[in-house]
């Protein structure tokens, strides 16, 4: 036990909450301070990942925070944007549409699992406008 807690890198750690916590803080005063549905915010959380992971700069995020940047909803983004540009590599246009969702099906398929677990043992409430 002390050899893998002489292992942790605390650094890293405090890195991804920073991070993590940083677009969770973000997301917050979006919801709070705009009219903005949660929704609209997870598309521009996503869409933001995407272009910037096409774009190769979230990569240095990813490097910097680790989990911290990979768990939000960005690093989905991210995710999506790595995996068409892999499979139009391997497969050219047709990778375009299977990529995005070959990179990403084991993130959808938990937030569909959990997602439903949620709507049981919760009673949601609309955003009043």
């Amino acid at each position: 036990m002390e050899n893998f807690l002489g292992s942790l890198d605390y650094w890293m750690f405090l890195k991804a909450f920073i991070i993590g916590g940083l677009l969770c803080v973000i997301a917050q005063i979006l919801i709070d301070k705009t009219k903005l549905t949660p929704a609209r915010i997870l598309v521009i959380y996503v869409t933001t990942g995407t272009i910037l992971g096409g774009l190769g700069l979230y990569k240095y995020l990813v490097d910097f925070a680790g989990c911290g940047a990979t768990v939000p909803l960005t690093g989905f983004g991210n995710n999506l944007a790595k995996g068409v540009i892999e499979e139009v590599g391997k497969n050219g246009f047709l990778g375009a549409f299977i990529g995005g969702i070959k990179a990403s099906a084991g993130g959808i398929t938990a937030a569909i699992f959990f997602g439903y677990i949620a709507s049981l043992v919760s009673k949601p409430k609309m955003k009043k406008q």
